[in-house]
């Protein structure tokens, strides 16, 4: 299963470092979610038809901000911990986190230290990391998502921590070569696995405790939303919205639809969604082809706001590929863009990130008012 897991992270890594080949300015979607923001979700009005609510909108943070549970957390080290390496787990000691590379695809291996209250420790980031307080660090990846290994070496770090997800791997070999601590952590893209991984985190800085504490408090946060999610989505699963994620790179020609595994499935089904590349059976990373989007024809389409910009933004998408056109998404423009270093970021900020996807899909131009749907009947 890891080997699996880790080749999907790879494939879905490939594509992605061609985000720094990706040409042009941010776009915002003209239908944001401001308005919505203004009151909790539990007061969120819903359109009246998910299914026939037509144009773009983009999903944003409330506050992009990560709060740690503990401050100066305790520690007790040396600890010992399992390197969960792709070739086979090997035992580390870990003696000294005072200097610390947290490096993955998503950002959510550095969101998960600062979660902890161990941000002050951090000395780099990867491209991914970018919440407040981290993305003034040193950027330690090039060319996209690629590990520079001269520039984590410079920071003289006393401890890396990676799941594998970027590389090239010989490079992270590399920094244990030169007598750098490095642990691999086992990553799934998945709410589930932004709870381990608050506890495997823990683990190697010598807190199994406050680990414990972000772990309560992130699966606390997922399932309290979800539940406000169920009463905005519909109840008759008939009803909900077909949806599909795709990776879009315009200026590198890189169009793909992400399935099981790549984390966009996790998104779908707890945004209340029918994941139709689960339906159709692709998993990791689907080069989109003509059939493939016609078979698929969803209500909504999900994408990173970067990608969006890349192709035009939605008018630049339609036009270059007409099979989208084609679909109930391409025909009502039922796009939803979030910023490329959130919407996969399984970590601390998973419940905001869900929060910020429904009020983009569900909330009505006016839902700050109104009268709320009934609750009674949350879908199953």
């Amino acid at each position: 299963m890891r080997r699996r897991r880790a080749a999907t992270a790879l494939l879905v890594a490939a594509a992605l470092a061609l985000t720094a080949c990706a040409g042009g300015g941010r776009e915002v979607a003209p239908e944001a979610t401001s308005a919505a923001a203004q009151v909790p979700l539990s007061e969120v009005v819903a359109v009246a038809d998910p299914k026939a609510h037509e144009g773009p909108s983009t999903a944003v943070l409330a506050d992009a901000e990560i709060v740690p549970v503990a401050a100066a957390p305790a520690q007790q080290l040396p600890v010992h911990v399992v390197s969960h390496d792709l070739d086979g787990d090997v035992d580390v000691t870990v003696t000294d986190t005072s200097r610390v590379v947290a490096m993955d695809l998503s950002g959510s291996l550095a969101a998960t230290v600062w979660g902890l209250g161990f941000g002050d420790r951090l000395v780099g980031r990867d491209i991914s990391t970018t919440f407040p307080g981290a993305a003034d660090l040193p950027v330690i990846t090039s060319s996209g998502h690629s590990v520079n290994a001269e520039s984590i070496i410079a920071l003289a770090p006393t401890l890396v921590i990676t799941d594998g997800s970027i590389g090239p791997l010989d490079v992270v070999q590399q920094l244990r070569d030169v007598g750098i601590t490095v642990v691999f952590v086992e990553d799934t893209a998945s709410f589930e696995g932004a709870v381990d991984m608050a506890r495997a985190v823990a683990e190697i800085f010598g807190a199994p405790e406050t680990g414990e504490l972000l772990a309560d408090r992130v699966a606390a946060e997922i399932a309290d939303v979800r539940e406000q999610i169920d009463r905005l989505a519909p109840a008759d699963a008939g009803d909900r919205l077909r949806i599909v994620f795709l990776y879009l790179r315009g200026s590198a020609g890189v169009y793909y639809l992400f399935g099981e595994e790549s984390g966009a499935d996790q998104l779908i089904e707890a945004l209340g969604g029918t994941d139709v590349a689960g339906e159709l059976g692709w998993s990791g990373m689907q080069p989109l082809t003509d059939e493939a989007m016609v078979a698929a024809d969803p209500d909504l389409i999900l994408v990173m706001s970067d990608g969006l910009a890349s192709v035009g933004g939605v008018d630049g998408l339609l036009a270059d590929k007409p099979a989208i056109a084609l679909t109930t998404a391409g025909q009502h423009r039922r796009f939803v863009d979030m910023a490329d270093g959130q919407i996969l970021s399984f970590g601390p900020r998973s419940a905001d990130v869900l929060d910020a996807l429904a009020r983009a899909i569900y909330a009505s131009a006016d839902g700050a008012s109104g009268t709320a749907p009934d609750a009674a009947e949350p879908a199953s």
